[in-house]
Order: structure tokens, then C-alpha cells, then sequence
């Protein structure tokens, strides 16, 4: 059943972090890849910062928002359109 929530928190924060990097949004679906994939990134980077999300549903959904908008960031970055 967690791993339901995971992923639903995972679909969530990839809608938000896509919001809040206005422009930085690639269509629904694949927002919604990279909130999953952000939700682990993010319990990454805060492992490696030392702290841990014990703060439920919200704790899991800040650091998967912070996680999707760090990835976001990213494929951005890497993304960028070259100028001619």
C-alpha cells in the first residue's frame, strides 16, 4: 500500500514542481515521471544534507517536490536550445 502513496505523492509533486518552474513543464505525463523520479532524488539529496523526512504524507510531499524541482532544474540546464 506505501509504495500507492509513493507513487501518488510522486505524480503530485511533479504537477507542482512543474507550477513552480513555470516554463520548465514538459506535458502532464512526463511532469509526472519526473515527480516520481524527483520524490527519490530528493530523499537522496536530504540523506546527504542528514536530514529525513519524518514528517509523513507532507514531509514525503516537500521532498519530492523539492527533488522534482532540483531535476527540473537540471534537464533544463541540459536542455537548453543552443543559439545560432
Amino acid at each position: 500500500m506505501m509504495f500507492i502513496w509513493y507513487i501518488v505523492i510522486g505524480l503530485v509533486a511533479g504537477w507542482v514542481a512543474s507550477r513552480i518552474m513555470r516554463g520548465q513543464g514538459y506535458g502532464l505525463l512526463i511532469n509526472m515521471i519526473i515527480g516520481i523520479i524527483g520524490g527519490v532524488l530528493g530523499g537522496w539529496l536530504f540523506s546527504l544534507l542528514g536530514f529525513y523526512s519524518t514528517g509523513g504524507i507532507i514531509g514525503s510531499l516537500i521532498t519530492s517536490v523539492i527533488g522534482a524541482i532540483v531535476l527540473l532544474w537540471f534537464v533544463g540546464l541540459v536542455n537548453r536550445p543552443t543559439r545560432k
